[in-house]
């Protein structure tokens, strides 16, 4: 269509220009170059969309560039609250945030597959850091402190599940009906919340995220597991509420590394 467009104005000129000469007399050598002229200008037209098609079919098909590898990454894996066995040979360990939606997401559809096919196998170790983004969810910090509280009484995940599954709920009155739900001792987990005791290990998650280059939740990062070692050293990033597919193809590709 725009070739036609632009045959047509060039036609259009031509002939304005010639009608717009009094007495302009259009000898036939002229009009074979001027006709020359004009087929030039077409050819060239089609070349220049002929590679801007080739341009378009290569950015099609190329592949997005693979996200870079964690440099140097090591974090610290001591008392971290996690699933599956100590010593599996692969460690995830996810930064997240309590009202992030993206977050909940992941706990709802994504983790539920893993626990199956990896933790519940013993392939995959899971640690769960703390990483509430406060300028944007300032309801998260206390909910992470309520976790921790619910934890001293041997129910952090059934807490876990709850935060994420009423994220609209998550004022100081709603975090006691919380405990209260999950039957717990409301006096000692009252005077948890009310101190602040697990503050500090909050914040120190959110400085070693930070150091790892966490920007966003949830992050994750995977790491081969050494036995009896409180630290490990990254090996693959994933950044984002990305499908199980993202986490089995990594993990898949590291085990298999291991063989």
């Amino acid at each position: 269509m725009r070739k036609k467009h632009v045959t047509a104005f060039f036609s259009f000129l031509l002939m304005s220009l010639f009608s717009s000469q009094p007495g302009f007399t259009q000898s036939t050598e002229e009009l074979k170059a001027l006709r020359k002229d004009l087929e030039e200008i077409k050819r060239g037209q089609s070349n220049i969309q002929k590679e801007l098609q080739e341009i378009k079919t290569l950015l099609r098909g190329r592949a997005p560039a693979p996200p870079p590898e964690p440099q140097n990454v090591v974090l610290e894996i001591k008392d971290d609250p996690f699933k599956g066995q100590p010593d599996a040979k692969l460690t995830l360990i996810e930064f997240s945030d309590y009202q992030c939606p993206f977050c909940a997401r992941h706990a709802r559809e994504t983790l539920p597959q893993l626990e199956r096919e990896y933790i519940a196998t013993g392939k995959l170790k899971y640690i769960f850091r703390n990483f509430p983004i406060a300028s944007i969810h300032p309801l998260a910090f206390k909910a992470h402190e309520a976790a921790n509280c619910a934890g001293e009484q041997g129910k952090y995940w059934e807490m876990h599940g709850r935060l994420f599954a009423n994220q609209k709920a998550m004022s100081p009155k709603d975090l006691s009906d919380h405990a209260q739900a999950l039957a717990l001792e409301m006096s000692k987990f009252q005077q948890c919340l009310d101190s602040g005791k697990h503050a500090a290990k909050i914040r120190k998650d959110l400085a070693d995220g930070q150091k790892a280059g966490v920007q966003g939740t949830p992050s994750f990062f995977l790491a081969l597991t050494e036995p009896n070692d409180e630290m490990v050293k990254a090996v693959r990033v994933i950044r984002g509420a990305q499908p199980y597919a993202a986490f089995k193809a990594a993990i898949d590709s590291i085990l298999a590394g291991q063989k």
